[in-house]
C-alpha cells in the first residue's frame, strides 16, 4: 500500500453553488488551480467544509474527477465517511479509482459509539480499503471524541491507518497522539487557530479552511514551519489569527464561503440547511481581508 506524503497545507475545499443552488464545476476548478498556483501541498475535496452530505453522488464523482485534473500532482486526501460501515465503504466503492491517494474517514457521528466502538469501525474500514485511512476525529461534529489511547492502538495495530486529522480542539490531545504515535504516523490539524503549536510538537501540518481564502499564506505558515523557521511562521501565524477565528464565527464553511465571494471567486449560496452568512460575518470577513 502506498502511503502519500501529506504534509504542509492541505486544503478542505468548498465546493461552490450557483445561485439556483446547481454544482459550479467551473468556479470549483478555478478553486482548485487557485490552490496549487497559492502553494497548497495536498488537496482535501469531499470533506465536511465541502458540504458533502448535501451532495448526491454524480456530483461527488464529478467534482473528484475534476480535483484530480486540476491539482497539478497534489495528493488528494478524499472524503468519504459516514456514520456505518456499509455507509463508509459504500462511498469507498462510488469514488475508487486513481484520483484517491488516501481516504478520510471521520469519527462516525450521531452514533456516539465508545472507544472500542470506535476502534472496531475504523479496524474494519482499513481491512476493507487498498487505500490508506486518515481518521477525523472532529468531536464538536460527530458527538464522540476518539482518545488518545484509541488513536495510538489504531497506529500501532492496523495496517492502513496512517494518521488522524485531530480536530478536538485540544492541544494536550494532540500533544499525547503526537508522543506516542510510530514514527511514520501522520498527525494533522484540523483546526486552524492550533496549527503552530501542534507543528512544534512535531505535528505534519494543517487540514485548513482560512487556506480556501488565502492559500499562499497558510502554505508559507506551514512551509516556514517545516523548515523550523519558526519565527517567520509566528509572525505568519499571528496575522492569521483574525482570519482563523472569522472563518468559524458560524458554522463551517458559511464564513469561508462569504470572504471568497467578497474576493469574487463563487457565489456564497448554501445548500440547506446551511444559509448563507449574516450581515455581520460579511461586514467581518471584509475588515480581515482587508487587513490581510
Amino acid at each position: 500500500m502506498k502511503i502519500p506524503e501529506l504534509k504542509g497545507c492541505g486544503t478542505a475545499l468548498v465546493t461552490p453553488f450557483t445561485p439556483d443552488g446547481d454544482v459550479d464545476y467551473e468556479a470549483y476548478a478555478a478553486l482548485v488551480k487557485r490552490q496549487v498556483e497559492g502553494g497548497a501541498d495536498f488537496l482535501v475535496p469531499l470533506a465536511t467544509t465541502g458540504e458533502t452530505p448535501t451532495l448526491d453522488a454524480i456530483e461527488r464523482v464529478s467534482m473528484l474527477e475534476i480535483t484530480h485534473d486540476n491539482a497539478g500532482g497534489r495528493p488528494l486526501l478524499v472524503g468519504c465517511g459516514s456514520n456505518s460501515v456499509q455507509g463508509t465503504l459504500a462511498q469507498m466503492d462510488l469514488l475508487e479509482g486513481s484520483a484517491v491517494d488516501a481516504w478520510l474517514v471521520v469519527v462516525p457521528f450521531y452514533n456516539k459509539p465508545n472507544q472500542e466502538g470506535q476502534f472496531q469501525y475504523f479496524k474494519t474500514i482499513a481491512a476493507n480499503s487498498s487505500k490508506p485511512i486518515i481518521i477525523y476525529n472532529v468531536p464538536g461534529r460527530t458527538g464522540a471524541n476518539m482518545l488518545p489511547a484509541t488513536c495510538l492502538r489504531l497506529a500501532r495495530e492496523v495496517p492502513g491507518i496512517a494518521g488522524i486529522k485531530e480536530a478536538s480542539g485540544k492541544i494536550e490531545q494532540a500533544r499525547e497522539i503526537l508522543a506516542g504515535a510510530p514514527a511514520d504516523f501522520m498527525v494533522l490539524s484540523g483546526d486552524d487557530d492550533l496549527t503552530l503549536e501542534m507543528m512544534k510538537s512535531g505535528g505534519k501540518g494543517v487540514i485548513s479552511v482560512a487556506s480556501n481564502i488565502v492559500p499562499e499564506k497558510v502554505s508559507a505558515m506551514t512551509g516556514a514551519a517545516l523548515d523550523g523557521r519558526w519565527e517567520e511562521a509566528e509572525a505568519l501565524d499571528e496575522a492569521l489569527k483574525p482570519l482563523y477565528k472569522a472563518c468559524f464565527v458560524e458554522p463551517n464553511p458559511i464564513p469561508a464561503k462569504a470572504a471568497l465571494a467578497q474576493l469574487g471567486l463563487c457565489t456564497d449560496t448554501m445548500r440547506l440547511p446551511l444559509v448563507p452568512a449574516e450581515e455581520g460575518t460579511r461586514v467581518l470577513m471584509k475588515e480581515v481581508l482587508a487587513a490581510l
